[in-house]
């Protein structure tokens, strides 16, 4: 579906396009059926949410939005909750196919940029803020469009840093110039790295665009080809903000880092949380009487279920869940206990299911990284179910020892 941008007025007007049509191959089975931007978080709310609240908290009143993998959801969330957000037509998702009529849609997220520049130069955009749709972030943009804007420079990279930033590390002179782009920091906290959050000036953008679309050696990359050229010919400045404490920034792209950031908003939330127009409270936990009734927990808004310690002599009747996380829909039975896991939306979890405490035993039926964070899905579930042996009755084995005995 395309909402028509209308052209802006003769003012310096920005217009946002946000990257969301990644794959998000790193989550697995999460991505399999949805686009990234449209993993559930802290909540009900998804991923694709704080990117447009900052939008919307920014005054940007002209954003497109472009898809590609696995879109369904996604435009359906965006269209329910933000498009009338962005008022008099200033709101358009771009499906890669439907822009650039090939059947895989956008080659690389500098061909995501140039397949819609048609559409940015007709709003009258002086500048183009890019941002990925994946960023749990809660920033105000308009101070970085107006550092840009004084630097004139033909690209302004906002930089963050901190004992969790992660990213291409910024080298830079004294007055901003990007100096050198590196790659990603091998541990956070060494410097200012890119944010993946950029502000281009159109005309530079442009001709940028169209000199790299005629280089076939080019990987048709905003980080790995538009960049360089910016910082080539002197045109890139950097930017990190006019506050003391770095703002919370997460990029969330692998299985640890989705469970650790959800944790973060379990308790008291390191930023503000995007409330979703027209929409209740997405934090809201309910439960049902009839499930509870027969000791089974319904957690419809993610949130982590704790539970009484467990006693020897008295078992707990709830489940235990240490450093883990219930996605909307995710039932947990008694006898549960779950150690830095993600139960995936919908999943019932089986009562007396032990995870996160036999590494070997967890690789076999489910998904565990490295660091421990282990998938449970329902698919992996019925996997298991159908693979482990069913229990013996008590009069089969009676029958059998009787048997056995003759």
């Amino acid at each position: 579906m395309l909402i028509s941008l209308h052209r802006a007025p003769a003012e310096p007007t920005t217009v946002a396009l946000v990257l969301a049509g990644g794959q998000g191959t790193r989550l697995h089975e999460l991505t399999a059926r949805e686009a990234k931007p449209a993993l559930w978080f802290a909540g009900r709310r998804r991923l694709v949410d704080f990117t447009m609240a900052n939008l919307h908290r920014s005054g940007i009143g002209r954003v497109l939005v472009a898809t590609q993998s696995r879109p369904a959801t996604l435009s359906r969330h965006l269209m329910q909750h933000w498009a009338s957000v962005f008022a008099d037509g200033g709101f358009r998702l771009a499906e890669g196919p439907l822009v650039t009529g090939r059947a895989e849609g956008y080659r690389g997220t500098a061909d995501v940029v140039l397949a819609n520049l048609p559409a940015i130069e007709a709003a009258g955009a002086t500048e183009v803020l890019i941002v990925a749709g994946d960023l749990v972030q809660d920033m105000d943009y308009q101070p970085l469009i107006a550092a840009h804007r004084a630097s004139a420079a033909g690209v302004t990279i906002l930089a963050h840093s901190g004992a969790n930033a992660a990213g291409p590390r910024i080298e830079a002179g004294e007055n901003g110039l990007v100096l050198a782009l590196g790659q990603s920091a091998a541990q956070p906290g060494q410097g200012p790295v890119s944010s993946g959050v950029y502000v281009f000036d159109t005309r530079w953008l442009a001709d940028a665009l169209r000199q790299d679309a005629q280089d076939p050696a080019s990987v048709h990359d905003i980080e790995r080809s538009i960049l360089p050229r910016a910082v080539a010919e002197a045109a890139a400045q950097v930017w990190q903000g006019d506050t003391a404490e770095p703002p919370y920034w997460r990029d969330i792209d692998t299985l640890d880092a989705y469970r650790l950031a959800q944790l973060d908003f379990m308790s008291n939330p390191p930023c503000r949380l995007p409330a979703l127009p027209g929409a209740f409270h997405p934090a809201a936990m309910t439960e049902s009487s009839d499930l509870l009734q027969f000791g089974l927990r319904l957690v419809s808004g993610g949130i982590e279920l704790r539970a009484p310690r467990w006693q020897a002599d008295k078992p707990s009747r709830w489940a235990m869940l240490d450093g883990s996380v219930v996605l909307p829909g995710g039932r947990i039975a008694p006898g549960v206990r779950l150690t830095q896991a993600i139960v995936g939306a919908g999943t019932v979890v089986p009562e007396g299911l032990v995870v996160g405490e036999d590494p070997d035993e967890d690789a076999r039926w489910f998904r565990r990284t490295a660091q421990g964070t282990v998938l449970v899905t329902t698919q992996m579930l019925a996997r298991r179910a159908a693979d482990r042996p069913r229990p013996v009755s008590g009069i089969v084995r009676a029958l059998t020892q009787r048997r056995a005995a003759l």
